[in-house]
């Protein structure tokens, strides 16, 4: 890994945050993810199943964590498994974790490798009645492989068929929902990663640049201060581009008197940061361009004033729609008759704002967690409204990371330049 050593006290309440949900006489095991072929021989990079992350923060293949709370023996109570080094295969691969460094990275102590696991696991499986397994709940998932938490879960019902089988999913979806201010601390590290990327592409950008040269100079600045890297395809779209939602060609030139929406973040800890702004390639935004842009920092900002605990996405959705609507109007968009004759399926006002507004950030970029049920504090959104408009070939997005607080909510990228007089004067300079 690139970044330092995180606090082992967020896995530590992690895992007491998840034993507090689990029924009586269960154990809980969840497993790595698989390593993927590519082509040839060569494998994609790793990347950690986020609930093992999130119980461990180990990111090594064939990986487990097993929780057992009411295990007779105090010692197997906390079980973490890793895959016995191997002299071979690291002069291939690179060292694999020791006792002591999985035991001060995950807080767990005691480490059992994976190649003896077998003759302890069928008897703490004896003692249990509930076996919960984990499984990929995110309501964005796709479904075109069968991974190796499903298969795993094949494999235990076939071995032990008469245990009562619950889902770990239902409650790490509550769970990680909600951040702890260790949690927040690590995403605050990954948004202040981007914030400097940021400020450096403001310097950086002019006419003819390319969008590729801006995506290389994203990555460069997120290796250098020790991400791991992008949290997820940077969306770098000048012009036209712009209203295509998850641009990712980054192939075209910046032209004299676009604008150029940049939706990257910078990956640190495991927590990925997720920010959009939309700034003019010479430096200067246009007098429409400028009306633009204050309507959409408009709706970003009164979106902001409403995220507060108690509200649901649907309903705060609904309430930006209304305002979208009102600053549509004003700004010549749509027309009275439009919005008397709307559809109430399809408003008049998502012809130009055809996205959600905010989604669950954390671990995953689109992290777990309920669209339907109230807000709680405790949980992060993103705040991104944009404003495309295909007849004048301009797309706007403004994104912000919000951290809810009973109290309402806290900007976690306050500090990150955003409004007109702001941007044209760091990139003036």
């Amino acid at each position: 890994m690139k970044y330092l050593p995180l606090n082992k006290d967020i896995f530590i309440e992690n895992r007491k945050r998840f034993v507090g949900q689990m029924q009586k006489k269960s154990i809980a095991i969840f497993v790595s993810n698989d390593e993927v072929s590519s082509n040839g021989d060569a494998i994609y990079n790793f990347k950690q199943n986020s609930d093992l992350f999130w119980l461990s923060g180990v990111t090594q293949e064939d990986s487990m964590v097993i929780l057992f709370p009411d295990n007779p023996d105090p010692k197997y109570r906390e079980v973490l498994v890793l895959v016995r080094p191997n002299e071979l295969k690291e002069k291939w691969d690179g060292k694999r974790l020791r006792v002591n460094e999985a035991q001060a990275m995950s807080g767990i102590t005691t480490i059992v490798w994976l190649d003896s696991l077998d003759g302890l696991l069928q008897p703490w499986i004896h003692l249990a009645d509930n076996i919960y397994l984990d499984s990929n709940e995110n309501d964005r998932k796709s479904n075109l492989l069968r991974t190796r938490e499903y298969r795993f879960v094949d494999e235990m019902k076939s071995r032990y068929p008469l245990h009562t089988y619950l889902r770990a999913a239902k409650i790490m979806k509550e769970l990680r929902g909600v951040k702890t201010a260790l949690e927040v601390e690590v995403l605050q590290k990954a948004i202040d990663i981007t914030d400097n990327t940021f400020r450096r592409l403001l310097k950086f950008i002019k006419p003819g640049v390319m969008e590729y040269e801006i995506e290389a100079e994203i990555f460069h600045s997120f290796l250098s201060q020790r991400a791991t890297g992008p949290a997820y395809g940077s969306i770098i779209a000048s012009g036209d581009r712009a209203r295509t939602l998850h641009y990712v060609s980054n192939n075209a030139e910046c032209k004299d008197g676009e604008l150029i929406l940049m939706d990257f973040g910078a990956e640190y800890g495991g927590y990925c940061a997720d920010l959009t702004r939309t700034v003019p390639v010479n430096g200067k935004f246009g007098r429409r361009q400028k009306t633009v842009y204050n309507a959409c920092l408009h709706l970003h900002d009164y979106a902001k004033s409403i995220l507060k605990p108690g509200i649901s996405i649907l309903d705060y959705t609904d309430k930006v729609g209304e305002e979208a609507t009102q600053q549509f109007l004003k700004i010549g968009l749509i027309r009275k008759s439009d919005v008397k004759n709307e559809d109430p399926e399809n408003r008049a006002y998502r012809k130009y704002l055809y996205h959600g507004i905010s989604h669950h950030l954390g671990i995953d970029v689109h992290d777990l967690g309920t669209r339907t049920e109230p807000i709680k504090a405790g949980m992060v959104f993103t705040v991104e409204p944009g404003i495309y408009i295909e007849e004048e070939q301009m797309g706007i997005r403004i994104e912000n990371n919000l951290w809810i607080t009973k109290n309402g909510n806290k900007d976690l990228m306050k500090n990150i330049p955003i409004t007109v007089e702001e941007i044209e004067a760091l990139m003036k300079r």
